[in-house]
């Protein structure tokens, strides 16, 4: 038998016999084995089992355990006038303001919300009530019942409701939380309708050429009414407080309130995420997003069209969402927002890509799909500060933003890695197809749309520059995906050129092969995104221009389409040209670059950039029919022309000769 040994070393006893009679045998009669300290303190009793039981009496209570609260990440710090408040004073005031966004205007009252997960509830919780005076109609079962309120969840909460509660919901072999939209795969422009009030009667953009769909603020409150009577029918809603630019000095306070986790997890990675201390201190939301696209909208009330309906009150600062569970609903709701809020302070809003050299150069990128937006945008010897919405203030340019809305149709980790490895645990990915087995998603399968999407945080793309600010400026590079062929591969512009060309948002698209048509077809987007803008685009423009000249930025137009001819005739210019371009463009070679015009107009084109053949450059040098290029130079100046009428009598300023300046920078015949 093993001896004993000092210092707590084990020891089987000498005899068998022994152990039994001071300790028991043990299992099929083998000798216990026990340290001698143990013994000594023990009166040689040894427990089989050393582990100290678990602080629990219930299942429940060893789940309970399995979580900790969270520590906040900074210390959390209460203002001066309520330094005296307590948690639960706190927790009651937050109750009182989401029952306040969630109150039915005709019953007078916000609903009973309650913190949680109602399944995870067995009794009454506490309650947070708003009367704002006395109800003026009877109680209804609505308001008896509880809302519960899932606040702020974070990732991991989400991807549980999803999985558990919305069918379609699956977690794919990256990591990644599978979404399905619904019915709606994209956004529904003829769907969307502002009010149209003393408010937005002078400031807004409205009649022939303008996004904004006139509705009245009668129709505005039965859609509302409609949306809070949904969410409030609903056992829990999903609320999220989150922030919209990453200048603190202009940033706007958001309260999103859903009924999917999905929408919830989306708006968390889109909008950027407040840390607990500015939770604590979040207050009223400057704009409110009431989204119960699960619902559809009555068709015979006064403005719809279908049972789809986004509406925006910007006197209210409310935004409602019936009939469409497509999350980039709320993105570019909260994009229209902006494209009014800020330019009433003087700030620029900007549908555009930003990146910023590591000497502090930033360029802006504008472009509609398909132009090489987000491909040149993202380069990994620059920081990304952001890939789609913008401002431009007085203290430079900061994202709107808190994360990437990426399409993903295609997507391989060879065309763009970023975007591909940033799909994984936290990323919504959108109506994506993926093997059932191994989850493992096809990007290539169409089967649910060609619209999928990822979404997810800007610190998932390795160069981000957090905070998302950099200062004001230096080039402005706007790109078309020109299929005529006749534009030269980068232009230089005047001020008044950059006003005409961001104004008409140019690029070309080649239709489809279905019905045979091959020829290029022209699409204009004012200030390359006219879905989104508020104002007259005059505007924006003359605020762009304005912000270019005191900051000494330089405008170019850059062709990342054909060359040689049409499409069909002509070559796609080549990616590796247009990135020496763009890097041209950022180590300021262009700028000591020598410069001819071309005809109709007007354009500056650089003699030579290293890298690039000159040929290229002309447009009229790489054409063998001469004839064929002067006719469709003129056809896509007419096309110019035509689309620029709908701004040709709007004046900007007393004067109107910026106005005039503008439509000299156009096309000349």
């Amino acid at each position: 038998m093993a001896s004993g040994g000092a210092n707590g070393e084990f020891s089987f006893s000498s005899s068998t016999t022994a152990a039994a009679n001071r300790a028991g045998s043990g299992r099929n009669g083998l000798p216990k084995i026990q340290t001698q300290d143990s013994a000594k303190k023990a009166e040689d009793l040894c427990y089989d089992d050393s582990a100290t039981p678990v602080k629990a009496q219930t299942l429940d209570e060893l789940h309970s355990l399995q979580k900790k609260r969270s520590t906040p990440s900074t210390p959390i710090t209460a203002p001066a006038a309520a330094g005296n408040q307590s948690e639960e004073e706190r927790q009651r005031q937050q109750l009182q303001s989401i029952s306040a966004s969630l109150a039915s205007l005709t019953r007078e009252t916000g609903p009973k919300v309650v913190k949680g997960d109602p399944a995870r509830r067995s009794t009454a919780p506490k309650v947070g009530h708003v009367e704002h005076y006395a109800p003026s109609i009877s109680v209804t079962d609505s308001s008896l019942k509880f809302t519960h309120v899932l606040y702020n969840l974070s990732p991991a909460e989400l991807y549980e409701q999803a999985i558990k509660y919305e069918k379609g919901s699956f977690i794919t072999s990256t990591g990644a939380l599978a979404t399905l939209s619904g019915a709606k795969t994209g956004r529904s422009p003829r769907d969307k309708r502002v009010v149209r009030d003393d408010t937005t009667e002078g400031d807004l953009w409205w009649g022939k050429g303008s996004p904004n769909i006139e509705m009245d603020e009668h129709t505005f409150m039965v859609n509302r009414e409609r949306a809070v009577d949904y969410l409030n029918s609903l056992d829990k809603v999903f609320v999220n407080d989150q922030f919209l630019n990453w200048d603190p000095e202009h940033r706007i306070k958001v309260r999103i309130v859903s009924a999917r986790a999905y929408h919830s997890l989306f708006m968390h990675n889109m909008c950027i995420r407040a840390t607990p201390e500015e939770l604590e201190n979040f207050g009223t939301p400057d704009f409110t997003i009431y989204n119960a696209g699960q619902f559809p909208c009555n068709r015979y009330t006064h403005y719809m069209t279908s049972s789809t309906s986004i509406d925006l009150n910007l006197g209210r600062r409310e935004m409602v969402i019936l009939g469409t569970q497509y999350a980039g609903e709320m993105k570019k709701g909260l994009f229209g927002v902006m494209h009014y809020l800020m330019p009433l302070r003087g700030i620029l809003s900007l549908h555009s890509g930003c990146n910023m050299g590591k000497d502090g150069d930033v360029a802006l990128f504008f472009g509609l799909s398909g132009t090489g937006k987000t491909t040149l945008s993202t380069d990994h010897n620059r920081y990304l500060i952001g890939d789609d919405e913008h401002c431009w203030s007085d203290n430079g340019v900061s994202n709107i933003e808190g994360g990437c809305y990426a399409k993903c149709i295609d997507l391989s980790a060879e065309k763009e890695p970023d975007i591909f490895n940033a799909i994984k645990f936290g990323t919504v990915l959108e109506n994506v197809v993926f093997d059932e087995h191994t989850r493992q998603v096809d990007y290539s399968d169409k089967s649910v749309t060609e619209n999928t999407r990822a979404a997810y945080p800007i610190e998932y793309i390795p160069n981000a520059k957090l905070p998302c600010v950099g200062p004001h400026p230096k080039n402005v590079i706007l790109l078309a995906c020109d299929a005529f062929g006749v534009l030269p591969p980068v232009s230089r512009l005047n001020l008044a050129q950059t006003m005409y060309h961001f104004i008409s948002g140019y690029t070309a698209l080649v239709a489809g092969t279905e019905d045979g048509i091959k020829e290029p077809q022209a699409t204009f987007s004012a200030c390359f995104g006219a879905a989104f803008i508020m104002m007259h685009p005059t505007r924006y423009a003359a605020m762009l221009a304005e912000k270019m000249q005191k900051h000494g930025a330089t405008g170019w137009l850059v062709n990342t389409g054909w060359s040689g001819g049409s499409y069909g005739s002509g070559s796609r210019i080549k990616l590796s040209y247009t990135r020496k371009i763009i890097n041209a463009i950022h180590s300021g070679e262009l700028l000591e670059a020598n410069y001819t015009k071309t005809e109709i107009f007007g354009l500056e084109i650089p003699s030579s950039i290293e890298g690039v053949p000159s040929e290229i450059l002309q447009p009229a040098n790489t054409w063998s029919d001469k004839k064929a290029y002067n006719e469709t130079l003129l056809k896509l100046g007419g096309l110019f022309k035509k689309n620029f009428e709908v701004f040709a009598n709007h004046k900007i300023g007393k004067d109107g000769k910026l106005t005039e300046q503008i439509l000299a920078a156009g096309p000349v015949f």
